[in-house]
């Protein structure tokens, strides 16, 4: 009797139990619409958030329970929009195809180093000592904390600068957040034009740092017919609404800090 009466208590217990649980569930049970489960299906999983949304889960749950527009995952492109407007039955606009960007062109061979860095191999850490080892406190450092987040292989650094593979690049933006400088930014591919520099130091001071550096000179504000260049703490930089991509600007820019991007084969050249 001294285990069976415990043991037909816990018994009993657990039956009780049970049947509470089962109701319950029952009682506070949250329907879930099942194309939330489809559309996190055919998500691409970056989690980038480039949706505006915390993740491919959230984007899946806003798409199905708040309306939210078919077309915000850049990762999946056109393909994937048309896909959600089908899933929804309605017309989708077109996803503006974007590209990530390094507003710097300060690789080894035309930017000094102030100090011989000896710490942890990270941008990141880096930017703690400093501003980091550049003479240009604005500059990459190409430790490559960027190339780590990059779940696509879309960057690389070559000579101690961050490059992006355009032809690999899904605009998913963590690159972006993941660049202590703020460097990399996502553009649209038509976008043509772009000052690749972030320095705001003056004219000498940047010349003395980076052969490549904006130095503020506003040549390229002259040669502008429609005024879409304008020069604020001693740095150029371009409207691309105004841009009509004559390439004025880079002829005469003195240091050759003004990018022209070939927009049909999504590759960088300097002009």
């Amino acid at each position: 009797m001294n285990i069976v009466l415990p043991a037909l208590i816990i018994g009993t217990m657990g039956i009780v139990f049970g049947l509470a649980l089962s109701y319950a569930s029952k009682k506070f049970a949250v329907d879930v619409d099942e194309r939330v489960a489809v559309i996190r299906e055919i998500l691409p999983g970056a989690n980038c958030a480039a949706c505006g949304y915390n993740g491919c889960d959230a984007y899946a749950a806003a798409l199905v329970d708040d309306g939210a527009a078919a077309n915000l995952c850049l990762v999946g492109g056109q393909a994937l929009a048309e896909k959600i407007g089908t899933i929804f039955g309605i017309e989708v606009g077109n996803v503006e195809l974007k590209v990530a960007r390094v507003k710097c062109a300060g690789s080894v061979d035309v930017c000094a180093d102030k100090y011989d860095y000896m710490g942890i191999r990270t941008c990141a850490a880096a930017q703690l000592v400093q501003e980091g080892p550049l003479s240009c406190g604005y500059g990459c450092m190409g430790f490559g904390d960027c190339v780590n987040k990059c779940a696509f292989g879309a960057i690389h650094v070559r000579n101690g600068l961050a490059e992006v593979i355009p032809s690999r690049c899904t605009a998913c933006g963590l690159c972006v957040s993941a660049c202590p400088k703020k460097l990399i930014e996502l553009s649209p591919v038509n976008d043509l034009h772009m000052v690749r520099c972030m320095n705001k130091d003056r004219g000498a001071v940047t010349r003395r740092n980076c052969s490549v550096g904006c130095i503020g000179c506003m040549r390229c504000t002259t040669v502008c017919r429609v005024e879409a260049i304008k020069v604020q703490n001693n740095l150029a930089s371009i409207d691309p609404a105004k841009c009509r991509h004559c390439g004025e600007c880079v002829k005469v820019c003195p240091q050759r800090c003004i990018w022209f991007f070939d927009c049909a084969l999504k590759r960088e050249a300097a002009i």
